[in-house]
């Protein structure tokens, strides 16, 4: 794993990996006899009765199994990147170049990149159908990025665009693969419709990918507490009964026998078979402009389980998709990990950021994970917070409270700081109003908002009235909650292809691995000496 530090690192490296101490108490027969010994004395001895009390072999089977647990743990540090944009409702081109969006000099171990505004946001994505072919060229292009096919200089978009209710989204650029069109020609409806991004997301997968949504945890895992431990998840029949990802895949595979269709034609196209793959794409979701996607090294793939993935919707009339956010809830190893890609509430009038603050507090509370571990052993997060290791990025829309003019000024001197004091998130977090408990890096770079179409300029700049003006903003934010969290980096992308600029961070994560060389009993191990401690007192001494 690489820990190299660049030219963006900001000095940001809180004290964590440190020990955690594992307190277990340890109960000893001989501590049992004693306290038997100090009660009244009507009480009868443990070797005046035949068997113990169950209440005694409970604690002492899991004095048991807490001993063992105490140096059964490591923790691999684990190296994520995650990245942020909003592109303005534009489609890429196959010239698009990703390098102000996903560095080319990065080799992270995890990669969370989200988009907003995919597609624009009219009445015909927000109400009507979901436009995904957009999503799917942004997949292609992230795929290109990462894994770095040999044939770069192909053509990825190389035929028509399909039918889209929103012309504007696929007029500028050509489609993603001739079987996206033809497709869409087959047959009338949505669901041949939507088969683009379902179809070219499996060739990036692993071809295991179903296993990810299971629960992956292992048969006998030792944890710090009982209830914290998982006892034979199996893995098939934890899987819950709510539609995911997965349940849409086998799914897709009955319509294709229906309608006479295959995806051989989509992944013969890929760029670079699953066996030559660097990076699996472990999850990606589309909720209309919004479009997260996770990717990991091919060797943590195995580690990954407990995948889901969550939509609240936060726009027209408090619940459609134009605004809200994607949750993305996985386990690496025996850690919980939550991505949160959102859009906010927009506007800059005063009292706007109260809407935001909303958003925000109603997402943390209607945000629910299905639950995968049916035993009541372990607990996997259901809720945002319940995970020990979250990252929130995306179009938070937070704007600086000053007027224009003094936005400005304080810009030509590059004056962050002074910015920075009037920053809506930066306020309303400093007075406990949201986002309490969380932490963002310091903000070293100029803001993300609003630039005009292919410039470097801010769009208030070229406005012809005061009403189109907007004063620049840091829109675009990554913040993070939990321990054993270290940002090395927090910085943006240049690219003009938006009137946003993407930003990014570098994490060093902290996931806690069960050691294999430090394993506890097995199960029937643990049976036996239960049995054990059931016989008379007298008799284990013969």
């Amino acid at each position: 794993m690489s820990f190299s530090d660049d030219g963006k690192m900001k000095g940001c490296q809180p004290n964590l990996f440190r020990t955690k101490d594992k307190k277990v108490a340890k109960r000893t027969d001989r501590a049992g006899c004693s306290t038997s010994k100090s009660g009244s004395s009507n009480s009868k001895s443990p070797s005046s009765s035949p068997f113990r009390k169950l209440s005694e072999v409970r604690s002492i089977r899991l004095s048991h199994f807490l001993s063992h647990s105490s140096n059964a743990t490591k923790y691999e540090h684990v190296r994520i990147f995650v990245s942020t944009w909003n592109v303005g409702g534009k489609a890429p081109t196959a010239e698009l170049k990703l390098d102000d969006f996903l560095p080319a000099d990065d080799h992270s171990d995890i990669y969370v990149l989200g988009f907003q505004e995919i597609v624009p946001l009219n009445a015909g994505n927000v109400l009507v159908i979901e436009d995904n072919e957009p999503a799917a060229r942004w997949l292609a292009l992230i795929n290109r990025a990462l894994n770095q096919p040999v044939d770069t200089d192909a053509d990825i978009f190389q035929h028509k665009p399909s039918p889209s209710l929103d012309s504007t989204s696929s007029q500028s650029t050509p489609g993603l693969d001739g079987s996206f069109s033809n497709r869409s020609r087959t047959a009338s409806g949505s669901v041949i419709f939507q088969k683009s991004l379902k179809s070219i997301r499996k060739s990036y997968m692993p071809s295991q990918r179903k296993l990810l949504k299971f629960c992956n945890c292992p048969v006998e895992m030792a944890k710090k507490s009982y209830k914290d431990a998982c006892f034979r998840c199996p893995r098939p029949q934890a899987y819950a009964n709510e539609m995911d990802s997965s349940e849409e895949d086998e799914l897709d595979d009955k319509l294709n026998d229906i309608f006479g269709l295959n995806d051989d034609d989509v992944t013969s196209s890929a760029s670079a078979s699953r066996d030559q793959l660097k990076y699996n794409l472990i999850s990606c979701k589309q909720m209309v402009g919004i479009f997260v996607t996770v990717w990991a090294k091919k060797e943590l793939v195995q580690h990954i389980g407990h995948v889901r993935t969550s939509c609240v919707g936060r726009g027209i009339m408090g619940y459609l998709g134009n605004k809200g956010c994607i949750s993305v809830s996985m386990t690496l190893y025996q850690t919980s990990f939550c991505f949160i890609c959102s859009h906010l509430a927009s506007g800059e009038k005063e009292g706007d950021e109260l809407r935001r603050n909303l958003d925000v507090l109603e997402i943390l509370r209607l945000t629910q994970f299905r639950r995968i571990c049916r035993r009541a052993g372990r607990r996997i997060p259901e809720k945002i917070l319940d995970h020990e290791r979250v990252i929130w990025l995306g179009d938070l829309n937070y704007r600086i409270s000053l007027s224009y003019e003094d936005t400005k000024k304080l810009l030509t001197e590059n004056n962050w700081d002074a910015l920075f004091e009037k920053d809506q998130l930066n306020i309303q977090r400093a007075s406990g109003s949201v986002f309490k408990g969380w932490s963002e890096e310091k903000i070293y770079f100029a803001p993300t908002y609003k630039y005009s179409c292919n410039s470097d300029s801010y769009a208030g700049e070229t406005a012809t009235s005061k009403k189109k003006r907007r004063t620049p903003a840091w829109c675009d934010r990554i913040l993070w909650h939990g321990d054993g969290i270290a940002q090395l980096s927090y910085f943006r992308g240049e690219s003009q292809f938006s009137d946003h600029r993407p930003v990014c961070g570098t994490f060093i994560v902290d996931a806690e691995r069960l050691d294999g060389k430090s394993k506890r009993r097995s199960s029937n191990t643990n049976i036996r000496i239960g049995a054990e401690e059931l016989l008379p007192t007298s008799n284990k001494h013969n």
